[in-house]
């Protein structure tokens, strides 16, 4: 038997582990989701996007395919692959509409809050079963809002996609019944070489809409089974953009 790790296994074990838990309790987080559910962004959101923005087209070369394809009213569910903390203004930047994010509670440290607060972005505790992340994103969606949500639950950090998504992008789906647009990141993988001044061409396509008939009551199979159709066709949508800017 070959001892030698495969090289996605090389890479993992070189990574510092996650930390899923967040310590502080569910009734922290409560103001938050309060504000997200009652008001959308601010200005901040605008700042913020523009500034994000002329980075990503200056230093990235960030370009899009199928914009259009995000309804111009209306609840829209948006399902980008995850390799980057820039992947959030990726998904954003080539749209008018404002995204509502949901982040991993982690990320609401006293001196970014108020940025993400404004912003319109609310938390989900990761490695629990988080049902305020839902009732917040059902609001906003029942609002006519636009929601974010990673199908992978967290960041891939091989560079790779990951192998199964999580079924809470199709519960999501099918509680609300809103339109589902998948959506390919392919470069941010590689914005972290920043560091080394090597900048990543970075591409975003959004895929036609997916929607699902309404299932309050789905089972988790049923959850998952939504879940894959929607990971499956982002994995579509990623090897195409990688066929086109590799040809």
């Amino acid at each position: 038997m070959n001892s030698k790790l495969c090289p996605v296994s090389e890479k993992l074990s070189t990574l510092r582990p996650q930390v899923y838990t967040d310590p502080r309790p569910k009734e922290y987080f409560d103001r938050f989701h309060e504000r997200a559910r009652r008001r959308g962004p601010s200005f901040v959101y605008e700042v913020v996007r523009v500034i994000s923005s002329l980075y990503a087209w200056t230093l990235l070369r960030a370009r899009s395919v199928g914009a259009n394809n995000v309804p111009e009213t209306g609840p829209a569910i948006l399902a980008p692959n995850h390799f980057s903390y820039m992947d959030h203004f990726l998904i954003g930047m080539f749209i008018r509409r404002k995204v509502r994010f949901m982040a991993k509670s982690q990320l609401f440290t006293p001196v970014a809050r108020w940025v993400y607060l404004q912003g319109g972005v609310f938390p989900v505790r990761r490695g629990a079963r988080d049902e305020d992340a839902f009732i917040t994103a059902e609001a906003i969606l029942d609002a006519s809002g636009v929601v974010a949500m990673y199908p992978e639950g967290g960041r891939s950090r091989t560079g790779e996609l990951q192998a199964h998504a999580k079924p809470g992008i199709g519960r999501l789906a099918l509680q609300s019944g809103a339109p589902v647009v998948p959506i390919a990141i392919l470069g941010s993988a590689k914005i972290r070489n920043w560091k080394r001044l090597r900048f990543p061409s970075v591409r975003v396509q959004y895929g036609e809409p997916l929607r699902f008939q309404r299932e309050p009551g789905a089972t988790r199979e049923r959850q998952q089974e939504v879940a894959d159709a929607i990971f499956a066709e982002i994995r579509s949508l990623y090897a195409r953009l990688g066929q086109r800017v590799g040809g």
